[in-house]
């Protein structure tokens, strides 16, 4: 009676569902947990840290000031402890330690060190102590002495703090004005000199350089070069402006620092901060962090640039892959004679989906970059020899490059949903007079349109994230200025740009901070999850509209 009730249980088929449920409710909860852990170590970094006061005393040697936030703790060995040379006491196996981030590079030498929790007496986290994010060198940890106007002292003592705050916020309205001059303003007027002397350039390489267009082009650079005097003189003055203020800082080896205004992001004392002025923080820190370019080798300021570059090449990739990728599936479904070529080519594009992402980034390399554009230089560009400007990876050539590499998936997902049309369909069309074209464009295409956006969503979620073959085709680890801006033509394919997947493994792997750099990787890998899901959603939305508006004709 039991074994049969076994058996007619595993017929119904009722323990396969209860396995695959299973299933993916494990894969869920893996998924959500790494994107939770990733989120919850990028994301805490940005959250005031409180600030520590000690005294240090290793065994053996004399006692000094430590000032600094914990970022780690842990266990070790007390065997390691010991291959050091630092007396343990019988019986301990192991050791607590903890990182402490002492900043003030340039008087330390680091900004992470490893103190052993033992050595560490009178421990307290005073109101008073200041943390300052500088534009360079990290933080400096210590305490306000005095705010300088002209190396003299005008604050001192309860005063100091608001005064320093208030000019602050004066020396970033001086670096506002003096980068929308020198990015703006001087920026402009250095492209249309550059513009000038290509087009110079140009008449003599044709034999058109007549008295006049000399004149002409001698008369536009005198413009520009006045207007470039007027200019400086204003950053000159800005400048003289920015290094009039300064303050003195007492750090934890007991001396005062003079250091520049104009070096500092901002100054805070965490410790005296509440709850909501914590919550202001942070808001602020993040919005820095999504919205800044970076700095100090990348591990400090933010990855605007990155985000920037990410996201308008997918929208490249994009704009070049769905043509292609659905006149090829229409061409093999709709028009080419299926036979042993057909099945050739449909095995070809299946196996083009498996190679190798770098593989397609030599390619991309060796084709686009070298041939094409060097050609294109030859032809359009002479004058801008011998600086490439098609000729060398940029923007355009990274884009095509991922098109290449998802266009099987495209291909393979719109056949999908042609096939899926009724033969039915096309049969009424053409008996009610159409002929084949517009079958094809009034009916056919626009009941596949669903699948084809499946095609571009999945190709998104693959391209968004390559960064291997971005590196030989594109991708720099800092792009001086962004590929779109308000020069003619607004939108400089030729440009490298900045991604969010090059941005992570240069912070990962290739900075000299290694610790400063660590809560940044989870920050910039969460940042593109989100980013790859906001693609996506956007997609989704669309194909679902779509879906929505031709279910009629599929029922």
């Amino acid at each position: 009676m039991f074994k049969e009730k076994i058996k007619h249980w595993l017929s119904k088929g009722t323990p396969w569902v209860w396995l695959n449920a299973g299933a993916i409710a494990i894969s869920m909860v893996m998924v959500f947990g790494l994107l939770g852990l990733i989120a919850y170590k990028g994301m805490v970094h940005f959250w005031p840290k409180p600030i520590m006061h000690a005294e240090y005393q290793p065994s053996g040697e004399s006692s000094s000031t430590v000032i600094g936030e914990i970022s780690e703790r842990e266990l070790v060995d007390a065997n390691r402890v010991k291959a050091l040379g630092v007396f343990v006491p019988e019986g301990v196996d192991e050791i607590e330690r903890y990182l402490i981030k002492t900043g003030n590079r340039e008087v330390l030498g680091s900004d992470f060190n490893w103190v052993l929790a033992r050595d560490l007496s009178n421990i307290r986290f005073p109101d008073e102590v200041m943390v300052l994010e500088r534009r360079e060198w990290g933080n400096f940890y210590g305490y306000l002495v005095s705010v300088n106007e002209s190396d003299q002292p005008v604050a001192k003592g309860v005063e100091a703090w608001g005064a320093l705050q208030a000019r602050i916020a004066r020396v970033d309205e001086l670096n506002e004005k003096i980068d929308a001059i020198e990015r703006g303003k001087i920026g402009k007027i250095n492209y249309r000199m550059e513009q000038l002397r290509l087009k110079e350039r140009r008449y003599e390489l044709d034999g058109q350089l007549t008295e006049e267009h000399r004149r002409a082009i001698k008369a536009d650079r005198e413009a520009l070069t006045a207007e470039y005097a007027g200019l400086e003189a204003q950053l000159g003055e800005l400048y003289r402006a920015l290094r009039r203020d300064s303050l003195t800082a007492k750090s934890m080896e007991g001396g005062e620092h003079q250091i520049m205004l104009s070096e500092v992001v901002r100054a805070i004392q965490p410790n005296a901060l509440s709850l909501p002025e914590k919550f202001a923080y942070y808001a602020a820190h993040f919005f820095e962090f999504v919205t800044a370019e970076p700095r100090e080798a990348n591990t400090e300021g933010g990855v605007f640039p990155a985000i920037f570059g990410t996201v308008m090449m997918v929208m490249l990739m994009s704009a070049f892959v769905t043509p292609f990728g659905v006149v090829a599936a229409i061409y093999l479904r709709e028009y080419a004679k299926q036979g042993t070529l057909t099945r050739i080519i449909r095995i070809a594009v299946n196996n083009l989906a498996g190679v190798p992402s770098i593989v397609y980034g030599v390619f991309g390399l060796g084709f686009f970059v070298y041939f094409l554009g060097g050609n294109i230089d030859d032809l359009f560009y002479p004058e801008a020899s011998p600086a490439p400007v098609f000729g060398t990876p940029g923007l355009l050539w990274a884009s095509i490059t991922l098109a290449l590499l998802t266009v099987p998936v495209v291909i393979v997902a719109t056949e999908e949903g042609l096939a899926r049309i009724p033969r039915s369909v096309r049969e009424g069309s053409l008996a009610l007079g159409a002929t084949k074209f517009e079958t094809l464009c009034k009916v056919i295409i626009p009941m596949a349109s669903p699948a084809m956006m499946t095609g571009l969503i999945l190709a998104i979620a693959r391209a968004a994230g390559e960064v291997a073959p971005l590196m030989l085709v594109g991708v720099v680890k800092l792009a001086p200025t962004l590929p779109l801006d308000g020069n003619f033509p607004f939108l400089h394919l030729e440009r490298k740009f900045m991604h969010l997947g090059f941005h992570i493994y240069d912070v990962g792997f290739q900075s000299p901070n290694v610790e400063a750099a660590r809560p940044l990787v989870f920050a910039s890998a969460f940042l593109l999850v989100i980013v790859i899901a906001a693609l996506n959603l956007s997609a989704v939305m669309l194909r679902n509209r779509l879906r929505e508006r031709y279910k009629a004709l599929e029922s």
